[in-house]
């Protein structure tokens, strides 16, 4: 697909045109309205697809719980079946859409790594991630960078207690996600490591906050968010700090997102993910 097309459909995810801009542009790129028809499936999620890890998976238990803390914070808790002893915990961050079947999908993914996961939907005390996607992206317009913090931290805090966990909590985001972990990272010494899935960066005088490891994650194609990586890495690097960067020449934002189409990059998601997995498992023992 012209990278063009995609380019143009991350701007509009990310609010940068309202959907009938959208529209217009995409039929002006894809030659007709009927054309810009036939793109939108590729373009958007597919969540048919969002089945890597089904939920009756005999290696792991899900349930809804409450996070202590926050009115109405919910998150959707994965753990494995037969694991003996404490295990470390992760906190998984949705992208822009809220906790949709993709995330818990992922949730599970990492319970079946040997983790304790949390996908916390930070649009419950709204309510709740709704099917609608265009509406969850209305609703995460709303959301504050404070209350995200503090639904966050609630998080934290409700893993680290966990009485069959270690005590160690770490963070991956995807996109708004990823952008919430580095930002967490900031804010919660509690948190021991954070993986960062093409997201925003902090801004450079919070860095010296940061008490936790971080793996940063970006996909070469993206422009947008990788104007941040150099004063990030900046900063990381003269505070001192624990971190891994990696950008994936040819890969496009939401790389990982193995429901949508026209971005995902098996080979990148593979190999990035191995890296989370691993990254993961070094700082949460």
């Amino acid at each position: 697909m012209d990278q063009k097309i995609i380019d143009l459909y991350d701007d509009f995810t990310h609010g940068g045109m309202n959907r009938r801009a959208f529209l217009d542009r995409l039929a002006a790129l894809a030659g007709s309205t009927a054309a810009a028809t036939a793109l939108l499936p590729i373009l958007q999620n597919n969540y048919a697809h969002a089945q890597t890890v089904e939920e009756a998976d005999p290696r792991i238990t899900v349930e809804t719980v409450d996070i202590p803390g926050v009115s109405g914070l919910k998150g959707y808790l994965a753990k494995p079946k037969s694991a003996t002893g404490k295990l470390p915990t992760v906190l998984v961050i949705h992208e822009n859409r809220g906790l949709n079947p993709h995330i818990k999908d992922v949730t599970r993914r990492v319970a079946t790594d040997g983790f304790i996961a949390l996908g916390l939907d930070y649009l419950s005390p709204a309510g709740g991630t709704p099917a609608d996607e265009e509406k969850g992206r209305e609703m995460i317009g709303q959301i504050t960078p404070a209350n995200a913090v503090a639904y966050g931290k609630a998080a934290v805090a409700y893993l680290k207690a966990l009485p069959d966990g270690n005590g160690k909590v770490g963070a991956v985001g995807f996109c708004w996600g990823g952008g919430a972990v580095n930002n967490l990272a900031v804010n919660d010494p509690d948190l021991a490591a954070g993986v960062a899935y093409y997201g925003g960066q902090p801004k450079a005088e919070d860095v010296p906050k940061i008490k936790a490891a971080l793996l940063l994650q970006y996909g070469g194609l993206d422009e947008r968010i990788n104007a941040g990586i150099p004063a990030y890495e900046a900063a990381l690097k003269q505070a001192g700090k624990t971190y891994e960067i990696f950008v994936y020449e040819g890969a496009n934002h939401a790389f990982n997102n193995d429901t949508n189409a026209a971005r995902y990059d098996k080979a990148t998601a593979d190999l990035a993910w191995s890296r989370t997995i691993g990254f993961l498992k070094k700082y949460l023992a």
